[in-house]
């Protein structure tokens, strides 16, 4: 008896690795591009800051600047309509432009 998968196994995902985020113009994440790929947002996003550690940091900032907080999203995403939902955490340090993939899950 053989087994046929329809599917590829997915790859091992290099995390952190940057990304481009699309942004509705309330801020909330619309869109990632990731893996060459569009990723849509498919529900909900939730937000929260963390805090690093402002001791470790090498960063000289004007008084008033936060260089602590870091900006963080959980999005569920998918390529279509008909693929799966996948998790992903995205987050942007201080005075950084950029924003990184952190963590992504299949589960959801």
């Amino acid at each position: 008896m053989s087994v046929v998968q329809n599917e590829a196994p997915p790859t091992p995902v290099e995390v952190p690795e940057r990304v481009d985020v699309r942004f509705t113009l309330a801020g909330v994440p619309l869109a990632i591009r990731y893996a060459g790929r569009i990723w849509a947002i498919a529900a909900d996003p939730v937000r929260w800051y963390e805090r690093e550690p402002w001791w470790d940091t090498q960063t000289r900032a004007p008084i008033g600047v936060d260089v602590v907080n870091v900006h963080v999203w959980r999005v569920q995403v998918r390529i279509n309509t008909a693929s799966p939902l996948r998790t992903m955490e995205i987050r942007r340090r201080p005075l950084s432009p950029s924003w990184v993939l952190s963590s992504i899950d299949d589960t959801v």
